[in-house]
């Protein structure tokens, strides 16, 4: 019996393993009495073999091996499905976002993801035996990334509906506050040499990447807003042979003097006629101003607009029995409106120029709702994609739709930004009617310069223009 090596048995550590020491030194770790008994059968001693005891005899085996398993491997799943989640966004926003910052955006969610593959690795050994120091910290920022990502994802969805994308962010949210709180419980960081080093330098970039995303997604789309300049003026005019029909040319134009670039949803100018000392606006009911004509002059509808373009049309409007009318008419206004949303915001496809429908083919095809505005005459629509992958989550699928609505003496265009098949209200005297288009999506309303010009001085220029017409060239 006195050269038998003495056996002792150590107290259990965090996951239940207990150190097996003979003759002085470690031999081995045992979790319950089973591995005990194989232990000492391979070091060729019996199993009742005499143990000396530390921290707890016999019966203490604190290792409860489904428990462990159970959280390791949801934390694994966990860790994986956000991995290939931020894997997938932060390689969508580096190709395809729309601004420099999203994209500078995209590529940390690409960091991320790897972050979250190699927790999920490491999950592997921190609760099986965590030989690797660095497991348990690892483990902490996989909880960390989770518990950002879920929480800015339902943070992003305030004011939007419930989806199934907010289901897994609360329930991603809940998991990484558990799994935080067990491995705080477990003093995770004691791989660490220096936790509170490590944990100043990944606190302070975090901040500076977060107010760097601020600064390029909140400060320069304010400062830098659309700057969008439109107008029309009457040219020339002339008579046809009866002198029964007064064809007048007007000039309407578009320029993006900003330097952001837009679409331009929707475009309108009038040509109205009245009393020239009537000052009200030709949109004010009480003006006396009579509509000639209203049209579009940037088609199709959609159009891109980049910083320094110009789009302009002359259009030719025919004005019946001009002598009759001299004595309704004193003077001929014309303006424009131009209704455009910021191109680094949203994606519209080109569909949109192309889905122009009228109201009674709506009505007839039975795609019309009872939400949509009245006295409308046609409606454009089409799914939009937000400018970055993260948004086209947060917001899911987007559908515009813009109506042109016609009034006894103007017309407008109406706006709305809705999931697809979602209800839609309108109440045009809210204040707050278009602030959600404006904050979202840089929605611009444009009234361009007003031209006006005496009735009778164009009816006399298309005489004296019947009676001296211009002398024709003579060709090379």
């Amino acid at each position: 019996m006195a050269n038998l090596p003495e056996v002792t048995v150590g107290p259990p550590d965090d996951l239940g393993w207990r150190k097996v020491s003979t003759k002085g030194k470690c031999a081995g770790k045992v979790r319950s009495p089973g591995e005990l008994r194989r232990f000492l059968q391979r070091a060729g001693l019996k199993p009742e073999h005499p143990v000396h005891w530390l921290g707890g005899d016999s019966l203490v085996w604190p290792d409860r091996t489904a428990q462990r398993r159970i959280v390791g491997s949801l934390m694994c799943i966990g860790f994986l499905l956000t991995a290939v989640l931020l894997l997938r966004i932060g390689w969508m926003d580096s190709q395809r976002a729309l601004t420099f910052g999203e994209r500078l955006a995209g590529y940390s969610v690409l960091a991320a993801g790897l972050v979250e593959l190699i927790a999920a690795l490491a999950t592997l050994d921190y609760w099986h035996q965590r030989k690797r120091a660095y497991s348990g910290p690892l483990l902490m920022a996989g909880v960390g990334i989770v518990f950002l990502c879920s929480s800015s994802l339902l943070f992003l969805q305030i004011g939007e509906r419930f989806t199934g994308w907010s289901v897994i962010g609360i329930s991603f949210l809940t998991g990484s506050i558990l799994a935080g709180v067990e491995l705080v419980k477990l003093r995770a960081w004691k791989g660490l040499r220096y936790p509170g080093r490590i944990a100043i330098g990944a606190i302070v970039p975090a901040l500076l990447a977060g107010i760097n995303l601020a600064y390029t997604q909140l400060y320069v789309p304010t400062v830098t807003a659309p700057l969008i300049m439109s107008g029309a003026e009457f040219k020339e005019a002339s008579l046809d042979s009866a002198r029964s029909v007064l064809h007048v040319t007007v000039h309407a134009y578009v320029r993006n003097n900003g330097s952001v670039p837009v679409y331009i949803l929707g475009s309108i100018y009038w040509v109205h006629g009245g009393p020239a000392n009537d000052i009200h606006q030709t949109t004010d009911p009480s003006s006396s101003f009579k509509l000639i004509y209203d049209g579009e002059f940037v088609t199709p509808a959609g159009r891109e607009l980049d910083p320094g373009e110009e789009i302009s049309q002359d259009a030719v409007i025919d004005i019946k029995d001009p002598d009759k009318l001299k004595l309704d008419y004193e003077i001929l206004r014309t303006q424009t409106e131009i209704y455009a949303i910021r191109r680094d915001r949203m994606t519209l496809p080109p569909e949109y120029g192309q889905s122009r429908s009228s109201v009674e083919a709506l009505k007839r095809d039975r795609k019309w709702s009872a939400g949509e505005p009245g006295n409308a005459i046609y409606r454009d629509e089409s799914n939009i994609s937000n400018s970055s992958e993260i948004l086209n989550i947060a917001r899911g699928r987007q559908s515009i739709r813009a109506w042109k609505l016609s009034f006894p003496n103007w017309s407008r265009i109406e706006l709305a930004i809705t999931p697809p098949g979602g209800r839609i209200t309108f109440d045009p005297h809210d204040p707050h009617y278009r602030k959600q288009l404006i904050d979202r999506y840089g929605l611009s309303l444009a009234r361009g310069s007003m031209d006006q010009t005496p009735f009778k001085m164009l009816l006399e220029k298309a005489r004296a223009a019947e009676k001296h017409p211009a002398p024709e060239q003579s060709g090379q």
